[in-house]
């Protein structure tokens, strides 16, 4: 990776260590020149054999697999068995993705919800994956994998409405917006204090070998909460007991206003982590939608036929702030998204599909139309229920109800003192 350190011959070193402390390469102000990072197709990383010993993957976690180019044109060992339908699937939903967050966004500012995560960008990684697994499969997500609920087909007007916490929300107004969860769809409750979700899934995914049953689970981190210890605790238990789980790092360069590098990623890459622990490992282009496919539906039958954990970074870029709280202005350059070498994902599996001859302009015109109406439509159903704006609808005596078996008598005095009623006889 390139680093603005100063390497001095070993003659004119100085004589005491400097502290070092990591920079990113560019700051407001700055023009982003990207031109370090050689764009090529990494054809020669082979695909091996799937439970090929952990040690042999030690090209593919410091290089990167890709399968398209920047053009749409598509191939090498890695080209995944995908048909032109699913394609389109992956394609709709990355859209429905892009469109709803932008139109939550649009009514966040407007005081319609607190709080909101877009995942711009990084569209490719959860709607890909959610494609590559079954649904019987676990999700232990962090921020910005609405898009496996989407492609899951959960109900859109439901996530609105966790984020409007009014009373369509099904977690009743308890949890921040963008924190979804549902058992019936494979998503596990999504934890603001990143990084548990990590080694919770090793623990699922171990609970379900010890049941002899073939679900695996898939957790995502941050490059940022790769720093944290729940990290290195979740790849410890996956190696010692093969757990079958798959092991996603979303490398997008910013952890809020932190840079990758302060999570040591000026180093080895972030997927040669997992070498250390006896894993297998790959790093894949993040914006790729084909690449993303193909790993995943590796790692995925790597863990069904008992060969362990895989590890994955999804080498990409956060194309917009950390949430509506942020302001990236503040901290890398305006142009720094535009200049990212990769691309956008759904531009570029766009392009792949009109190749194919599966796709055109005109239906991609259409699609965009379609979508757009249909986001704007539930949005209204959505917020006929209620926002915090307009008030929510939820009857505040749930605040106190479902936090114990029984209701304690310091939180029945509590409910009492705060006017909501009593549940004593």
């Amino acid at each position: 990776m390139h680093d603005r350190r100063t390497i001095l011959p070993i003659d004119e070193k100085p004589s005491s260590p400097e502290l070092h402390i990591p920079e990113p390469l560019y700051r407001p102000g700055d023009k982003p020149d990207f031109s370090h990072i050689h764009v090529r197709r990494s054809d020669n990383l082979e695909r091996p054999d799937v439970l090929v010993d952990s040690y042999e993957t030690e090209r593919h976690a410091g290089g990167l697999i890709r399968v398209m180019n920047m053009d749409g044109d598509a191939s090498g060992p890695w080209m995944p068995d995908i048909s032109a339908d699913t394609l389109r699937q992956g394609l709709r939903s990355m859209l429905t993705v892009r469109l709803m967050d932008d139109r939550m966004f649009a009514m966040q500012r407007q005081g319609k919800l607190s709080f909101y995560l877009k995942s711009r960008g990084e569209e490719a990684i959860s709607v890909a994956q959610a494609l590559s697994v079954r649904k019987s499969d676990m999700v232990f997500p962090t921020y910005r994998q609405q898009g496996i609920l989407v492609a899951r087909n959960y109900p859109l007007k439901r996530m609105m409405c966790q984020c409007l916490s009014n009373a369509g929300d099904p977690a009743l107004g308890r949890q921040m917006p963008t924190m979804y969860s549902s058992k019936e769809y494979g998503f596990f409750s999504i934890s603001g204090n990143l990084g548990t979700q990590f080694i919770q899934a090793v623990g699922w995914a171990m609970a379900s070998a010890y049941k002899n049953r073939d679900d695996l689970a898939m957790a995502y981190i941050g490059d940022g909460s790769t720093a944290e210890g729940d990290f290195h605790y979740a790849l410890n238990f996956a190696s010692t007991y093969r757990a079958p789980v798959i092991l996603n790092i979303v490398n997008n360069q910013w952890a809020i206003s932190s840079f990758q590098g302060i999570a040591g990623g000026q180093s080895k890459t972030f997927a040669s982590r997992g070498l250390g622990y006896g894993l297998a490992s790959l790093r894949v282009d993040g914006n790729d939608f084909l690449a993303v496919y193909a790993v995943t539906r590796w790692a995925a039958e790597r863990a069904r036929r008992g060969g362990g954990a895989t590890v994955i970074e999804h080498y990409t870029y956060r194309a917009e702030g950390h949430s509506s709280s942020d302001d990236p202005s503040k901290y890398r350059p305006s142009e720094e998204a535009n200049a990212w070498p990769y691309g956008d994902p759904i531009d570029r599996l766009k392009q792949h599909l009109i190749k194919l001859g599966e796709w055109s302009d005109e239906q991609h015109a259409e699609l965009l139309e379609e979508l757009s109406e249909m986001v704007r439509e539930t949005y209204k159903e959505a917020e006929a229920l209620g926002s915090i704006a307009s008030g929510t609808g939820i009857d505040p005596k749930t605040m106190f109800e479902g936090v114990y078996e029984h209701m304690s008598p310091k939180l029945e005095e509590q409910a009492e003192l705060s006017g909501v009623g009593s549940w004593r006889e």
